[in-house]
């Protein structure tokens, strides 16, 4: 095997990695905001998928049907937070029942999926296509591929510089770092911690109308690409956004390259070896750090 050929499969694990961070970025995103691990993130991004394909059925443009559908996963996520997350905290739920409770929300979302949505898999309508290639330096990449990476790797980066260089971004690190304390110095913290679901959410739904255009769109598509993005997560460090980016990408090659040149039986398995193997030398993860509860 030459080394054009490896670098095919790395490229190709580079733009399905690049999927798998934005999944992670929506887990550790709540994880850093309530340390709670959201269960309901893949199942959000089923259903602002299906709002996708049917507004797209009814006629609409692609691009707002897209817009429409991550503000769809948005609000959603938002509502659950403050129709039942606040309500649950006001109560001194415990972090294992706020999990508890992602997990039944996440069971609603599947219901009202099975009983709008198609149980037959159907193809997803997607301005990108997987036929038309581009020879770049002697690696084929197909038009779906070379939009993936740059979407993924541009949404992951672009959503890095809002956390860490805005207004809002330092508003909800200091909500995450120091509750008391943000709200001590008047900041929103309800409404910050809404949005950084609202916002990860929007990233799952983002990552899945990618997704929907590689595989067939069912209920259920989304189940494999969610463990994948919180192996991700774990992978690169739970509290971490740059490690989320790092380990969705090594997630992505590590899967490639043991299909490619192994088995494609074999590139689940060894993606998660490295993740053990990691997580024996740096519980934390790569990029991960011990969180410090601040009272």
């Amino acid at each position: 095997m030459d080394f054009t050929e490896i670098m095919q499969y790395v490229i190709s694990g580079l733009s399905q990695g690049s999927l798998y961070a934005l999944v992670a970025l929506g887990i550790v995103l709540v994880y850093r905001a309530n340390r709670v691990l959201n269960f309901a993130h893949g199942d959000v991004t089923t259903a602002g998928a299906f709002v996708a394909f049917y507004l797209m059925g009814a006629g609409m443009s692609w691009w707002l049907a897209f817009l429409l559908a991550i503000a769809f996963g948005a609000v959603i996520a938002m509502l659950f937070y403050f129709g039942v997350l606040v309500p649950a905290q006001r109560r001194e739920a415990s972090h294992l029942g706020m999990v508890i409770l992602t997990l039944g929300f996440g069971l609603v979302i599947q219901s009202l999926v099975l009983e709008f949505g198609t149980l037959e898999p159907q193809t997803f309508p997607f301005p990108l296509s997987d036929q038309k290639t581009f020879d770049v330096g002697g690696l084929i990449i197909n038009q779906l591929s070379l939009g993936t990476l740059v979407f993924g790797i541009a949404g992951s980066v672009l959503f890095y510089l809002l956390v860490q260089k805005t207004p809002i971004g330092l508003a909800m690190r200091a909500t995450s770092e120091n509750l008391p304390a943000a709200q001590t110095l008047g900041i929103p913290t309800r409404r910050v911690l809404a949005l950084s679901w609202g916002m990860a959410a929007g990233l799952g739904v983002l990552a899945g109308l990618f997704l929907a255009a590689v595989v067939f769109l069912d209920p259920n598509f989304m189940l494999e690409p969610f463990l994948k993005g919180f192996a991700a997560a774990i992978l690169g460090g739970l509290n971490s956004l740059p490690g989320a980016i790092v380990g969705g990408l090594i997630l992505g090659v590590a899967e490639a390259l043991a299909g490619g040149l192994i088995s494609v039986a074999f590139k689940n398995t060894l993606a998660f070896l490295i993740i053990i193997f990691v997580l024996l030398l740096k519980p934390e993860g790569l990029l991960g750090t011990e969180f410090v509860e601040r009272v």
